[in-house]
C-alpha cells in the first residue's frame, strides 16, 4: 500500500509551530510491552486504548503483531477487553486502503478492531469516539500510542488523551519498507523534543497534563526499570 499525502498533518503544523507541547507526550516507553495496562484502567481513568500500527504494533506494512509488541498487544486486550482496543492508522483503514483490505486482514490476522477514518492523524476523533461509544463519554478516557510524535501523539494531545510515545519497533534493514516521508520526519522531530537544546527542554515542560492521570511520580505505568531509564539519545534513535 502507498501512502498518500497527510494533509491533516500539514494543516495541523500552524497549530504546532504555534504550541509545539502539543507534541509531548505524557509517558515514553521503548515498546508498548512496557505499559502496566492495568494501571490505566484502574488509576488513570482510562477505558479504550488507540494503537498507532506501523512500527507500533507491527513492522511496516506487516499484518501480523512484531514479536516486542506481542506481550503488550495480550495485556491490553486481558485488561479492557478486544472491544475497547483498536487501531487508528494512516495506512489501514483510510482511504489509502482500497476496500479497506488492508484493514480486514489485520482484523483477521491480528484479532484487533483497526477504526475506519477518512481524515488521517490527527485527524479522525468523531470516527474514534463513534467506534468507542459504548464505553467511553469524554476523549481524556483514551490512551493513544504510538511511534509519530507530529501524528499520534499531536492527534492525542489535541483532544485531552493520555499519550504514550514508544520507539519504532523496525530499524535499519529492518524498516527498508517503512513510509519513505515519516522515516526522513520522525528522526527530526524526536531531536526537537528530546534533544539536549533549550528548545527541546521547554516543550517537555509544557506537556499538556491529563485530567486524571497526575504523573509518574504519583501513578508509575511504565513497568520495567530499563525501560524507566532510557535516556534522551536513546528516544532519538529512530530508523
Amino acid at each position: 500500500m502507498v501512502q498518500s499525502l497527510n494533509l491533516k498533518a500539514l494543516a495541523s503544523l500552524t497549530s504546532i509551530i504555534r504550541r509545539p507541547y502539543l507534541a509531548s507526550p505524557h509517558v515514553f516507553v521503548k515498546t508498548i510491552s512496557d505499559i502496566d495496562y492495568r494501571k490505566l484502567r484502574d488509576e488513570c481513568g482510562i477505558r479504550g486504548v488507540i494503537f498507532d500500527k506501523d512500527n507500533t504494533l507491527t513492522a511496516p506494512y506487516e499484518t501480523t503483531t512484531h514479536l516486542n509488541a506481542s506481550i503488550g498487544l495480550r495485556n491490553a486486550i486481558s485488561v479492557f477487553g478486544i472491544d475497547q482496543v483498536a487501531i487508528l492508522s494512516n495506512s489501514a483503514g483510510t482511504k489509502d486502503d482500497p476496500n479497506y483490505e488492508d484493514a480486514v486482514k489485520i482484523e483477521r490476522d491480528m484479532g484487533i478492531n483497526v477504526i475506519r477514518h477518512d481524515e488521517k492523524k490527527p485527524g479522525g476523533l468523531d470516527e474514534v469516539m463513534k467506534h468507542f461509544e459504548d464505553s467511553v463519554i469524554e476523549p481524556y478516557q483514551l490512551c493513544m500510542i504510538g511511534d509519530r510524535l507530529l501524528t499520534d501523539i499531536v492527534f492525542g494531545n489535541l483532544y485531552g488523551m493520555l499519550t504514550i510515545h514508544c520507539l519504532p519497533l523496525c530499524t535499519g534493514k529492518d524498516n527498508a519498507r517503512d513510509n519513505k516521508i515519516a522515516s526522513l520526519i520522525r528522526p527530526v522531530e524526536n531531536g526537537a523534543l528530546y534533544g539536549n537544546w533549550f528548545g527541546g527542554r521547554i516543550v517537555r515542560n509544557k506537556t499538556i497534563p491529563h485530567k486524571i492521570w497526575a504523573g509518574e511520580e504519583s501513578c508509575e505505568i511504565v513497568l520495567s526499570k530499563q525501560a524507566k531509564n532510557v535516556n534522551d539519545s536513546d528516544k532519538m534513535k529512530s530508523n
